[in-house]
């Protein structure tokens, strides 16, 4: 016994080990098979005396309370995550901006960015290596027409800032003959821009939405 008692003794001694509550089930299943049909049924006046009759209650009651015990004792308790919330670094958010119409011409490519700001009057275009700077505005009331029907631009890069802060939405769309070669989005409420290269010669701009152009939202790009 003392050679089992010291093999049982770390396992027993181990956190939250089952074992106690096996042992005690164990004896208590134990016992209740050998008073029920080991004695009950072999010996009909079993437990006979009024001691023997306490003495099978006590027993019984001292495993039943072992067997709870170390039920309530084993029981399994989450343990605790040792991990630490990652850190999660927040990005600033990413400008969404609305594609420009590809261009159709080898010859031209488009780009439009989103801005803010007011109408700005017509200007003549910057000369030099950075290219031609050109300012066009939708009519701020409402009317369907833009600020100018003539733009002058020197061949190469030409940009046009067009400002819209009418309650329609409008575009700037820039063509030679029937070839589209670029436009901004239709929008309103702010600034876009639209960068072409284009060679000498005679170009329109208009706005796209239907019925604009029809009303009297074109006009004529030099470029020379």
């Amino acid at each position: 016994m003392h050679t089992i008692a010291l093999q049982l003794a770390p396992v027993l001694a181990a956190e939250k080990s089952k074992v106690p509550f096996y042992i005690a089930g164990g004896v208590l299943v134990a016992w209740a098979l050998i008073v029920s049909l080991g004695l009950g049924l072999r010996k009909p006046d079993f437990p006979g005396s009024l001691a023997g009759q306490r003495a099978v209650m006590g027993i019984s009651v001292v495993l039943v309370l072992a067997a709870v015990t170390t039920a309530v004792a084993t029981s399994s308790v989450p343990a605790k995550s040792s991990t630490t919330p990652t850190q999660t670094q927040e990005l600033p958010p990413v400008p969404v901006v609305s594609a420009p119409v590809p261009a159709s011409s080898s010859s031209t490519t488009s780009e439009a960015t989103a801005t803010t700001g007011t109408p700005a009057p017509a200007s003549s275009p910057a000369a030099g290596k950075a290219g031609s700077s050109l300012t066009l505005a939708a009519d701020p009331a409402g009317a369907l027409a833009y600020n100018t029907k003539e733009l002058s631009a020197k061949a190469g890069t030409v940009t046009i800032t067009m400002t819209n802060m009418s309650p329609l939405e409008h575009n700037v769309t820039v063509a030679e003959g029937t070839k589209v070669l670029g436009a901004t989005p239709t929008f309103k409420g702010g600034s876009m821009k639209l960068t072409l290269k284009l060679k000498p010669g005679k170009y329109v701009f208009y706005c796209s939405v239907p019925g604009h152009r029809q009303a009297g939202m074109e006009g004529t790009l030099n470029v020379s």
